[in-house]
């Protein structure tokens, strides 16, 4: 819209008497109204900067410093113990020449001020960085609370007691410690034991020693050396070499999805639905921007998550490359891409400054959908180039599209705040067969068509002809629970404050002379179709072999679980388990994603869920145990994985220290057969869990049909299979399941049964004496203490 009303805004003609200005008034108030919005953009910048750089003072603690050593000055008492002299007789002459010797002292005793309350804040930052890197309250019982601990809470509620900005708390997060080469050697054999058998297992013991005898201590010492200098001697290297340096498709290897509510679509009007949609989005945006949020926490505490994934979360792409894709943020963007039946339309969502009504952009978004022009030669399909392997990718974009008018529009797209698909059917729970349904919704929304989608986009949003919506994240810039909490706020804002009127459209009025989408043009000559035909071949080769199965849990949720005294995620991780075993006849190693947010720049770490005591219990309900041994043993498995977890949230995990030490080999060029055999070894069972963080959004004793469905991933490897899970209040769990039709020993229908029967008899198994359940150990203090 701005680059129209340039273009208006001034126009001459050259005639023989001169030249003719005409001025379009309308048009440059609305550039002057776009440039106060740019202005108030860079003050509100500057302010936040300022309120995070004296955080967890405040910007007014400085005069609260400075009129107190001025009072004591007025006492005749020198609190700086001569200081503020020796600064008087180091000031500027043209101060001592312009100003009075009271003026001088004056100045000296502000100056004075600001370094006493720098000082202090660094003090209290370092202070509080000190109380961030206690982790020890986490290994504690609920109830049997160290006053050590009780102490560090009392003191970090102290310096947490205003109320802070969205990156407030990032530089006072500790960085995420090293752990010795040893430890991790150590939990790594730990982990594989019930994997190996006894000769297997001698082997990798000695692979590990021979590893830690020779090369392991130098590769430490140079990752010691990173950890000092860098902020997280992780994340980089996670970035680079998993996501972006990898060369197949990112469609279902990489990009996750995330879905609509269950039983509840708010409205069956698309456009409407769209409109609500990208508006909540936008209002998400604005709050990152101002740093309205709340930073996240672990949950039931005051404990600081880090921040830093949100940074990239609006107005990122990820263009590809020949070796390695490229991560871009731009820092603002006043429109979104739209495709709808072949056609991309760039949509300004912002008019003079304003951001446009959710009924506006419905308007908006139901021209798109009256438009009756079709594609652009080549245009239907452009988006499968995202869905394909990278390097022809990069290649067509490096050659094709970096001039003209097809850099133009890809820019345009790349560029957007994020992209929108406005899809041409319908999904979510209907019709006779719910369940077959969610499977169909699921697979739309990890792949779609191959080609009706930006895959490259850091999300992308999907609105369907009868009103469901959905989105698909791209991985390599924020982990899960980051697009879940952007996901969370739009379906409660869409749902419970925008609102729709009775008829099913979006509330408020439209401004009837809002210019309509532009469309975007492409030049796509013969070798660029080509190229889509074949990455869009690649796509749909890997979409068909996707089985995808989606499945609500409704026996019971997390209210009976706790009841038992048994952590949640625990009873899951078990439950899969025995899932697995009786539908492959055997353990392997288990991946489940546990954040390592509390560390600054912190992303995942694995816990290896598979362990002796998992696979002990395992072995003793399918030999026929009697069911005290079972809850004994169960306890145990539960207790090992609670500890697991913890282990891996506070940095002493095995994963990440064991790549980052492969990644510094291959550095110096020299090669382990340890690590190699280490990294090489498949996850069978890939599982994770979407949190639910905003439950204050969610009216669900009013409200119980607004639940999520969560979202899902593709399977990671070829024979095995991907399990997302979500726990929804009190009665309820949502499975999201993934294989591949290509191996003959999965089936994501069949393992989901498994999984629902394996929940069913170990709750069947720790219900039957609920007394001496509760004897059991406690849940994890992260739950109960803060």
């Amino acid at each position: 819209m701005a680059e129209a009303h340039q273009a208006v805004a001034f126009q001459f003609t050259i005639t023989p008497e001169g030249i003719d200005l005409q001025l379009s008034y309308q048009a440059l108030n609305q550039i002057y109204l776009s440039g106060v919005r740019s202005w108030k953009k860079r003050v509100s910048r500057m302010r936040n900067r300022v309120i995070k750089g004296v955080y967890p003072a405040s910007p007014s603690s400085w005069l609260f410093v400075a009129i107190g050593i001025l009072a004591t000055m007025y006492m005749q008492s020198d609190p700086s113990m001569g200081l503020i002299a020796k600064i008087q007789q180091h000031l500027p002459l043209s101060l001592h020449v312009s100003l009075s010797a009271q003026g001088q002292t004056m100045v000296s005793a502000l100056v004075f001020s600001t370094l006493l309350w720098l000082s202090l804040i660094l003090a209290l930052r370092f202070c509080l960085k000190l109380l961030l890197s206690y982790h020890q309250w986490m290994f504690e019982q609920h109830g049997r609370v160290s006053n050590t601990t009780k102490v560090w809470v009392t003191l970090l509620r102290l310096l947490s007691g205003r109320k802070p900005l969205l990156y407030s708390y990032q530089t006072s997060l500790p960085h995420l410690p090293v752990p010795a080469v040893r430890d991790t050697l150590t939990r790594y054999l730990d982990s594989v034991r019930p994997l190996l058998t006894d000769p297997e297992y001698k082997r990798m013991t000695n692979l590990a020693d021979e590893f830690e005898s020779s090369l392991g201590n130098r590769l430490q010492r140079y990752l010691k050396l990173k950890a000092l200098w860098a902020t997280n001697y992780v994340s980089d290297w996670w970035e680079e070499y998993i996501y972006l340096r990898g060369r197949g498709p990112i469609m279902v290897n990489s990009n996750y999805y995330g879905m609509d509510f269950l039983y509840v679509t708010p409205t069956s009007v698309q456009a409407a639905r769209a409109g609500n949609t990208i508006t909540a989005l936008l209002l998400y945006r604005r709050k990152v921007n101002r740093e309205e949020l709340t930073p996240s926490r672990v949950p039931g505490t005051v404990i600081p998550l880090c921040a830093a994934q949100c940074e990239r979360m609006f107005n990122t792409t990820r263009t590809p490359g020949v070796e390695t894709d490229v991560l871009q943020h731009w820092q603002d963007s006043e429109f979104v891409a739209v495709y709808n039946r072949g056609r991309y339309y760039r949509l300004w969502v912002y008019r003079a400054g304003r951001l446009l009504s959710a009924r506006e952009i419905e308007h908006q978004m139901q021209w798109i959908l009256d438009d009756p022009s079709p594609p652009l030669p080549g245009e239907e399909k452009l988006g499968a180039l995202t869905a394909g392997d990278r390097v022809p990718w990069a290649q067509i974009r490096k050659t094709h599209f970096s001039s003209g008018v097809n850099k133009r529009s890809l820019d345009i797209i790349e560029k957007a705040a994020f992209f929108v698909t406005l899809d041409d059917e319908a999904q979510g729970m209907k019709g006779d067969d719910p369940t077959g349904n969610l499977d169909r919704y699921a697979k739309s929304l990890l792949h779609g068509k191959c080609y009706d989608r930006w895959f490259d986009k850091s999300f992308s949003i999907v609105i369907y002809k009868n009103g469901k919506s959905g989105l698909n994240a791209e991985h390599s810039w924020a982990d899960a629970p980051t697009v879940a909490h952007l996901w969370e706020y739009t379906l409660a804002t869409d749902a419970f404050q925008l609102g729709y009127t009775e008829d099913g459209h979006c509330k408020g009025e439209v401004e009837r002379s809002l210019p309509p989408p532009q469309r975007l043009s492409w030049e796509i000559p013969s070798e660029v179709q080509d190229q889509v035909v074949s990455s869009l071949t690649v796509a749909r080769a890997l979409a068909d072999d996707v089985d995808c199965h989606v499945f609500p849990f409704r026996d019971f949720g997390k209210g009976r679980i706790k009841k038992l005294r048994v952590s949640p995620d625990a009873f899951i991780q078990i439950s899969l388990q025995l899932a697995y075993f009786r539908d492959r006849g055997s353990f392997c190693l288990t991946y489940e994603a546990s954040m390592t947010r509390l560390f600054r720049e912190g992303r995942t770490e694995t816990v290896r869920s598979c362990s002796n005591q998992s696979c002990a219990f395992v072995k003793a309900l399918e030999a026929g145990e009697g069911p005290e041994q079972c809850k004994r043993l169960f306890r145990q498995a539960s207790e090992k994985h609670q500890n697991l977890y913890r282990m891996a949230m506070t940095g002493a995990g095995i994963d990440r220290h064991l790549f980052c030490l492969y990644v510094v080999s291959k550095y110096l060029g020299v090669d382990s057969p340890f690590l190699k055999e280490v990294l090489s070894e498949p996850w069978r069972l890939s599982t994770s869990q979407t949190p639910v963080q905003q439950m204050e959004l969610f009216d669900l004793k009013n409200h119980p049909d607004f639940v999520s469905l969560g979202g899902g991933f593709g399977p990671v490897a070829d024979d095995g299979y991907g399990v997302s899970y979500i726990i929804v209040g009190e009665d309820m769990i949502n499975f999201h399941v993934s294989s591949k039709h290509s191996c003959g020993e999965t089936d994501s229908h069949r393992f989901g049964a498994q999984i629902a029967k394996a929940l069913q008899e170990i709750m069947a198994v720790l219900s039957a004496d609920t007394a001496s359940c509760s004897k059991g150990p406690a849940q994890p203090q992260s739950k109960k203490l803060l």
